[in-house]
């Protein structure tokens, strides 16, 4: 899964990354994004040829849903389960984004400890989530927009931490994955693998990154671990 991410480029940067434009949304740099938030995801005009930035929350809200309770529990997707879902279906069919980061957080667990580990693909490169979203409308009819990162088989890479890592989209793929003219569900699915391992890296971090309220450089900064952990790596 993806419970923690990081995103720690200005607006402008991802903006010019993405070829996106964004209207009012602002964005700061950010080391400890957690479920719930607001998040930059990019999505492409249905009417003209542009990719918009917006904030969206991170746990979708299907739109037939009753209320806003289950968001928490929405913000992965499995990719190999998400076309017969209720809660994913038609958002692979008809609403998928990118969720731009530059690293994400996973937890080796032991009987004993729990170890977080920061991943980034090229020390550091900008890359995106395959991601879905869904714009669900409360009782007064106020719209809500909100997002679901797809996840997939561990690599390389991440399998000596977690079984599962978010699905990293090759950029090759970005036009296809966003265009709203592309419904095949199937060859949606195609693009959904685990990301190339010989690009990606992974240290271990401070268990700062486990309260949501620590949100700085430090949360990402790799650290020493004990010689019987860093035997696994």
């Amino acid at each position: 899964m993806c419970g923690r991410y990081r995103l720690s480029r200005r607006k402008q940067i991802i903006e010019e990354h993405f070829d996106a434009v964004s209207g009012n949304e602002d964005w700061s740099p950010r080391y400890n994004i957690a479920p719930t938030q607001p998040i930059p995801v990019i999505r492409q005009n249905s009417k003209v040829p542009i990719r918009e930035l917006s904030l969206l929350r991170w746990g979708l809200i299907p739109s037939w849903a009753k209320d806003s309770s289950g968001a928490a529990r929405m913000i992965n997707a499995r990719s190999e389960s998400a076309s017969a879902k209720p809660a994913f279906r038609d958002a692979l069919k008809l609403r998928r984004c990118l969720i731009p980061a530059d690293g994400f957080y996973e937890w080796q667990r032991t009987s004993k400890t729990s170890q977080p580990y920061c991943f980034e693909v090229n020390h550091g490169d900008l890359f995106a989530f395959a991601g879905l979203w869904d714009r669900w409308r409360d009782a007064n009819g106020k719209p809500l927009e909100s997002c679901s990162i797809l996840t997939t088989a561990a690599n390389a890479v991440t399998s000596p931490v977690h079984d599962r890592m978010p699905v990293i989209l090759d950029p090759d793929n970005y036009d296809l994955w966003l265009d709203p003219g592309m419904k095949d569900v199937q060859a949606a699915a195609d693009l959904l693998k685990p990301y190339k391992p010989e690009h990606m890296r992974c240290y271990p971090v401070s268990v700062r990154i486990n309260i949501a309220a620590n949100d700085d450089p430090e949360c990402s900064a790799p650290v020493e671990l004990m010689e019987s952990q860093s035997r696994l790596f």
